[in-house]
């Protein structure tokens, strides 16, 4: 059973002094809504929070040793989307102290949340933290991920697990956004090379 927890009011302005890259911005969600809005399963103790951090670092006191992250997301045919993911979940591991993160797509695609939660168990997790890439809540948030993460679950006995809120309507979400727009103005105002996003890809729309 889900042990729920009380949405908590957090002062995010000095987060938002210091931080301009959408990616950082992105971590730095996905972080607050692992350690602020979880529910735990498998356990009776009830679900922790970080006591908010003043700083995103390696040394956050209230992670434990033997947890575990896995960000999973969707999942698509298409082979650079799941390389992002990859690719984000290296950024989430070298910006939070979680030494056990590992990625997975729900469908679609390998690692499923299967592999990666007997991936995370096989390095020595005892508490696995699924963290959903999704914007907003839905069928994929309420049935599918939590069907597919009580299954895996199933095969590791005495391991508990959480499964935290998609990221959600977040003012930080309104940063990154706006981010994006000017990335992608200022190549079309000033001819300057394709944003980080589209380069290599062919997709920029100053190209049209």
């Amino acid at each position: 059973n889900f042990i729920n927890c009380e949405e908590q009011r957090v002062n995010l302005n000095w987060i938002k002094g210091k931080m301009s890259s959408s990616s950082l911005l992105a971590l730095v969600l996905l972080f607050f809504c692992i350690n602020f809005c979880a529910s735990e399963i498998g356990t009776n103790q009830p679900s922790y929070s970080l006591r908010f951090f003043s700083k995103i670092t390696q040394d956050s006191s209230e992670i434990g040793p033997n947890d575990a992250v896995i960000i999973v997301d969707h999942g698509s045919s298409f082979n650079g989307s799941n390389i992002s993911l990859i690719k984000f979940v290296d950024m989430f591991r070298n910006k939070t102290g979680y030494k056990i993160v590992e990625p997975a797509h729900m469908e679609m695609a390998k690692p499923t949340i299967g592999d990666a939660f007997q991936s995370c168990v096989q390095q020595g997790a005892r508490r696995v933290i699924i963290a959903p890439f999704f914007l907003a809540t839905g069928k994929h948030i309420n049935k599918d991920i939590p069907s597919l993460s009580a299954e895996a679950a199933k095969k590791h006995p005495g391991v508990s697990y959480i499964i935290t809120p998609p990221l959600g309507l977040h003012v930080l979400l309104v940063d990154i956004v706006n981010e994006r727009i000017n990335s992608c103005l200022k190549p079309i105002a000033q001819d300057a090379p394709d944003c980080s996003v589209c380069d290599g890809t062919g997709k920029c729309q100053k190209n049209v």
